[in-house]
């Protein structure tokens, strides 16, 4: 459906310094999917999605929707972002404050230069697209007399009245209180499967990516530094870049005396002791390796309490715990390391208590970068 190659754009400040951008992004989307960017402020997925939208330039790649080209630095092809039969919704809605909720729906297939619609054409499509998002009954409404929950509905169907074949959303959520948040990418997730759009989204909200997408592009300084399923990037980083990214966790370092094999075991030398982890990957003996584990993974219990036979075992001393409704974290200190778990409650331990923390090797994971 949409393939970017190579993409490669720079800012370069007034004094001509070298800025941040997007440095040699590839991925490519199937029909249908939504594909999340996701990265701190300044990594560049912002600058990727306007290069795709045509609301920049890039200096280098190859961006191709379907069988035609949008843009290749090679051949020269830099195709408009009014001829790019995209939609677009951004972080601020966008919403035309002098038209109600109609105009505003209408807007796109009144100006747009691909078809020519008839009245009743225009209606219709604008209905479908309002009862769709839940705004039929504010149809001539004053845009400016809806919340901001609302007004962000009407951006979704503005973009979506055009039927375009790819949709894009700039953290179109961020503005929203975080009850109001989590509804609507529940239904922003409906809206795309029920239409079958192609979607790509940008955001910095880890939760949200986890929540909503097919797969997650995980990006930092300008660089895709894991691609895959929201499970993947969750239960098996690469790097301590986005295992601190994504979620919480404890990260440690050790030693691998052996090479491993991929999707195998094997063991780590660290300074709490020998540790069973799992490999993603090949990966040859070091000195230095850091591994995770995250903190629901890890069973916590009193010392001297029988655990199941196989797993990794570290001793420690209660320091503190959280007591949040659904689970309580604990922070136990091991050697003179914080270990974070959060389990729900399993029996009474308080602060200064002698405690066993148990992992599986499974949930034990090797980072392959650094």
């Amino acid at each position: 459906m949409l393939s970017v190659s190579g993409l490669f754009k720079q800012y370069i400040s007034h004094d001509g310094t070298p800025g941040g951008g997007v440095f040699g992004a590839d991925f490519t989307l199937k029909e249908g999917e939504l594909f999340t960017l996701l990265g701190p402020s300044g990594c560049g997925k912002t600058t990727t999605l306007r290069s795709i939208a045509g609301l920049e330039t890039p200096q280098k790649g190859r961006i191709t929707l379907g069988s035609r080209d949008l843009f290749n630095s090679q051949s020269g092809v830099n195709v408009p972002m009014y001829d790019r039969d995209i939609g677009m919704v951004f972080q601020s809605y966008a919403i035309w404050p002098h038209m109600t909720v109609y105009e505003n729906a209408a807007y796109p297939l009144k100006v747009g230069r691909k078809k020519k619609y008839s009245g009743a054409e225009v209606e219709r499509k604008v209905k479908e697209a309002l009862d769709m998002v839940g705004l039929g009954a504010f149809i001539q409404r004053p845009s400016t007399q809806l919340s901001g929950g609302q007004q962000q509905r009407l951006a979704l169907a503005r973009a979506f009245t055009r039927e375009p074949d790819l949709l894009l959303l700039d953290e179109p959520l961020s503005n929203l209180d975080a009850q109001l948040r989590e509804q609507m990418r529940s239904e922003l997730k409906r809206l795309q499967k029920e239409t079958g759009v192609t979607a790509i989204y940008v955001t910095h909200d880890q939760s949200e990516a986890l929540a909503i997408s097919d797969r997650i592009a995980v990006m930092n300084e300008g660089k895709i530094v894991q691609l895959g399923q929201p499970k993947d990037i969750y239960n098996r980083p690469t790097s301590e870049f986005v295992a601190h990214f994504i979620g919480r966790t404890n990260l440690i370092h050790g030693e691998m005396a052996h090479d491993a094999v991929a999707e195998a075991t094997e063991t780590v030398a660290t300074p709490l002791g020998a540790l069973r982890c799992f490999f993603p990957g090949t990966a040859k003996a070091r000195k230095d390796i850091a591994i995770v584990v995250r903190p629901e993974h890890i069973r916590i219990r009193k010392a001297g309490a029988a655990l199941e036979d196989g797993d990794n075992r570290l001793t420690g001393r209660l320091k503190a715990e959280t007591y949040l409704g659904e689970i309580v974290e604990y922070v136990v200190d091991v050697a003179g390391k914080e270990f974070l778990v959060r389990t729900p409650f399993v029996q009474p331990i308080g602060p200064g208590d002698a405690v066993t923390l148990s992992f599986a090797p499974e949930r034990t994971i090797a980072l392959l970068e650094a």
